[in-house]
């Protein structure tokens, strides 16, 4: 059995969203060995930042929240496909041959796991691949975009996998990850009436249940 952690590393100095500086990570030391006897700190993050899964109400107005998300969707066997030789968008021509059945967990890996800096063209979803897999019917969707879509006004293809009750994870890092099945477990904190979750994501090979 091997364990892939495919999280981002949280830190002050990771990249984010548009290089946005709103986005970036806050820590605040509460409390340190040099002024006490113990070490507490803070931490200031926008909840979408770093490997996370969005709720519905991120898109979707009156959406369901993180809170009532069926965990299911993110503990399990998943299906890894390697979409490295697409150049900057997924399409249904790009999907429509893989094996995707009513239920699967679904990560695509693409050229974005082996960004180190914020690439604007990073490669997205298009909205006929979204419907596509909304059509199938999956459980989950996970991607190594920090956005399943960019530059879309009104964001149609969030709305389009958010509204079919698709669970999302966004900003995996699956560099050293293969093609094929896996155990999935990217649990979401239980986080009331949010819109998203930061997550500890982790790929499981070999494995036996």
């Amino acid at each position: 059995m091997k364990i892939y952690d495919v999280s981002k590393l949280i830190s002050e100095d990771m990249v984010v969203y548009k290089n946005r500086e709103e986005k970036r990570i806050k820590r605040t030391i509460v409390s340190s060995y040099e002024t006490g006897d113990y070490y507490e700190s803070r931490l200031d993050t926008d909840l979408h930042c770093g490997t996370h899964i969005d709720a519905p109400l991120h898109m979707v107005k009156n959406g369901n929240t993180i809170d009532k998300y069926n965990v299911s969707k993110f503990i399990g066997k998943c299906k890894v496909f390697d979409l490295t030789n697409v150049d900057e968008f997924i399409t249904k021509k790009d999907i429509e041959s893989l094996d995707i059945q009513k239920d699967d967990r679904v990560i695509f890996k693409t050229k974005n796991s082996y960004d180190t800096v914020y690439n604007p063209k990073f490669v997205y979803i298009e909205e006929d691949a979204a419907e596509y897999l909304a059509e199938k019917q999956i459980q989950s969707l996970g991607i190594d975009a920090m956005s399943i879509e960019r530059d879309k006004k009104h964001h149609p293809t969030h709305k389009i996998i958010l509204g079919a009750n698709i669970g999302v994870i966004e900003d995996m890092m699956l560099k050293d990850v293969n093609e094929g099945e896996y155990f999935l477990s990217a649990l979401p904190l239980k986080i009331k009436d949010s819109d998203a979750s930061p997550i500890r994501a982790v790929l499981i090979e070999d494995f036996s249940l």
